[in-house]
């Protein structure tokens, strides 16, 4: 199946992943890793949330596979319900403080680095919060869209997220909820009872709905999206999967199209992958360390600086 029929019109999902089913990659070490992009001129790169963990991100899963947090806000239930609507924009107002704070660690800067130095090919990252770019990449697909933008439904006018988190705060001054946790995705588990006091923003221009510009669970990705992304599997050599567990479709997917078309994929990641059986070898270990220990050593000391500021 080529990688255009198995991507379009499927939903993100959130499937877990089946202990006997499970085949472990061979393990390898930074120099086997290092010796493995020297032998391959495209490759293509696959982050996901074990990529931001450094920068205070926390990740959807742990090292099994299992989720570790509470049901996600499904797409459908955002488009049909007022009162899901209200639940996803009171939990994404106190998450998105914490999203907007975080700062690309040396994960996101040693990619940017090596992609700048023509010794990696594009990225596609699951992740939607924009660190990447912030770290001064500049060949980044956003798989799952990014929550910096927000996008009517109705009239189409995309505006920045900060902008709409002002508006929210001046709606809201007197609203109190107790927050329970942060999610990988930019939102806070709250107390139920919080919700109902919540107002939402609609947009400034038209009155429309509002909606981030993410693919929530449930909503399909982009056409336009997809086209690119496919564009990406049939131009590299090679995928180097970082920071994911590849439970979701869309993510894995990528990897198993790379592997159909002949081409060898590895990954870095702290925890089995749903690739696990596809893939050459996987380094269990810290993205972040193991990025920084491939990169010379007289740009391991900047990268390390970077992130720390």
């Amino acid at each position: 199946m080529n990688s255009k029929s198995s991507l379009a019109g499927n939903s993100l999902r959130i499937p877990q992943l089946r202990p006997q089913q499970h085949c472990d990659a061979p393990s390898a070490d930074p120099a086997q890793l290092q010796a493995w992009l020297q032998q391959h001129a495209r490759v293509l790169v696959l982050t996901g949330a074990g990529c931001s963990t450094a920068s205070g991100i926390p990740a959807y899963r742990d090292h099994s596979g299992s989720w570790q947090r509470r049901d996600p806000i499904m797409y459908q239930d955002f488009m049909r319900a007022g009162s899901s609507r209200r639940r996803y924009w009171a939990r994404s107002f106190l998450g998105w403080p914490v999203l907007q704070q975080a700062r690309p660690n040396a994960a996101h800067h040693a990619l940017a680095r090596l992609a700048a130095d023509k010794r990696l090919g594009p990225l596609i990252t699951q992740n939607v919060d924009g660190l990447h770019q912030l770290a001064g990449h500049d060949q980044v697909i956003n798989l799952h869209g990014s929550l910096s933008s927000v996008r009517c439904l109705q009239c189409g006018a995309i505006s920045p997220r900060q902008q709409l988190q002002q508006r929210l705060t001046a709606m809201n001054n007197d609203w109190q909820a107790r927050l329970l946790g942060i999610n990988p995705d930019g939102d806070a588990e709250l107390d139920v009872r919080a919700y109902p006091g919540f107002r939402v923003a609609d947009c400034i221009d038209c009155g429309g709905m509002l909606k981030p510009d993410v693919v929530f669970f449930g909503e399909s990705v982009p056409a336009q999206r997809i086209a690119a992304i496919n564009q990406a599997i049939s131009d590299c050599d090679a995928i180097l999967s970082i920071g994911t567990s590849l439970v979701v479709w869309s993510g894995y997917r990528i990897v198993r199209d790379v592997v159909a078309q002949g081409k060898p994929a590895v990954a870095i990641n702290q925890g089995r992958t749903r690739a696990d059986a596809l893939l050459q070898f996987k380094l269990h270990a810290d993205c972040s360390q193991v990025l920084s220990a491939i990169m010379p050593a007289s740009e391991q000391a900047g990268t390390i600086r970077r992130s720390a500021g």
